[in-house]
């Protein structure tokens, strides 16, 4: 086999991307404007919710829903062990304290039973983790806040009308996922998603919220005071100021500025035409490397059945039977041959940042478990039919030696 050259996961960036991009810098708007509607209207319509914000990040859009909320000093927030630190950091930020569930023996879900005995009269929100694109047991999850309901100490209007723990999912991996018929959007309370570089759909950075109605509580109020705390706390954005004689404007609170652009909108816009086709592919080349790696010694995630649909976003493979040091050496020999793998994720208790709050990988054996002996293959709509085939039988022939 000729040696390829293939990385983990590049944009997918057509026509239709650069023409947007183009149209906006013509237009002369730039900044959050026309686009950036269009584009929250269109997800909102996708997920099936009433509304949805598009801010800077899926990280912005988590942290801004902790304080639109209410959630800060002196509140819990429970999150998995095992995820990408962002989950966890805007826990962080609003002053809340962290609290972390390790994930169930070769699961990559929380544990669900750890996560029922960690809720106290402090916790205020749960933010469960979509890994890999993959939409979480969330009949379980809130089956477990409605039993702990007794426990739940509302603190401001929102909290009380929705009169539970609060449960904010981080489904960076799973825009387009599904479960049981309902779209990832639609089941947690609020949900965030990543448009970052390397997801399924692009806007460069980027990220959105959306959220299930709440009795009691206007959407529109909702969406009113992601705009206030996204752009400084100001009650006119630039758009409306430019209208004629319209330029006076107040500050609510000294807030933050997480806004997405026009032209991030753009590109966004663009990506969901035709984000029906790139999960279509996802869902092939998963099909593939399922049957091409149906005789390894290997655990693979449950991507697709009657149940759940998902987006597709990671490839995590377990080789069974190997040691770290052998997982990395068969990172290294796939990068030898000009394949570019990964690992999601090595856990939070692992990092300096949550040893230094006090974390212990001893504590959460099952997390460390799934990191020893994961590597995440490339996924991406960039890859060929012949990239796969050639990802396929590198593998086999690198993992047939442990």
């Amino acid at each position: 086999m000729e040696k390829c050259n293939i990385p983990f996961s590049p944009p997918d960036m057509g026509e239709e991307e650069i023409n947007e991009v183009i149209d906006t810098l013509k237009s002369g708007w730039i900044t959050t404007g026309p686009k950036v509607k269009e584009f929250e209207k269109k997800i909102a319509d996708y997920c099936h919710t009433s509304k949805a914000v598009c801010l800077n990040s899926a990280t912005a859009c988590m942290e801004m829903t902790l304080r639109l909320l209410g959630i800060g000093p002196g509140d819990e927030v429970i999150t998995s062990a095992y995820t990408y630190t962002a989950s966890c950091s805007v826990i962080c930020h609003v002053g809340a304290t962290p609290v972390l569930v390790d994930v169930a023996k070769d699961s990559f879900e929380m544990d669900y039973d750890q996560l029922a005995e960690k809720i106290t009269e402090k916790t205020k929100a749960i933010i469960p983790v979509d890994l890999a694109g993959i939409m979480c047991d969330y009949d379980r999850i809130f089956e477990i806040v409605e039993s702990k309901k007794g426990l739940f100490k509302p603190t401001n209007d929102i909290q009380k009308a929705i009169g539970r723990i609060i449960v904010l999912s981080d489904s960076a991996h799973a825009f387009g996922a599904s479960r049981k018929g309902k779209m990832c959007g639609e089941v947690a309370d609020f949900t965030s998603f990543s448009f970052h570089a390397v997801k399924n759909l692009t806007t460069a950075e980027g990220g959105a919220v959306v959220w299930k109605d709440i009795p009691g509580i206007d959407n529109e109020w909702i969406y009113k005071q992601y705009q206030l705390l996204s752009l400084h706390g100001q009650t006119k954005d630039a758009l409306n100021k430019t209208k004629l004689g319209s330029w006076e404007y107040d500050i609510m609170l000294p807030a933050y500025k997480c806004n997405m652009t026009d032209i991030m909108g753009g590109i966004g816009l663009a990506q969901l035409k035709r984000y029906s086709q790139l999960l279509a592919r996802r869902k092939e080349i998963i099909e593939r490397y399922n049957d091409g790696f149906k005789d390894l010694d290997i655990q693979v995630l449950n991507h697709f059945d009657d149940e759940h649909q998902s987006s597709g976003h990671l490839y995590l493979v377990r080789v069974n039977n190997i040691t770290l040091q052998q997982r990395n050496e068969i990172i290294v020999k796939m990068a030898e041959r000009g394949i570019a793998c990964n690992v999601h994720y090595k856990p939070l208790p692992m990092l300096t940042a949550y040893k230094n709050l006090g974390f212990d990988i001893k504590d959460y054996p099952n997390a460390y478990d799934l990191f020893v002996n994961e590597v995440t293959l490339p996924l991406h709509t960039k890859l060929s039919d012949e990239d796969v085939e050639y990802i396929i039988n590198n593998f086999n022939e690198v993992v047939s030696c442990y």
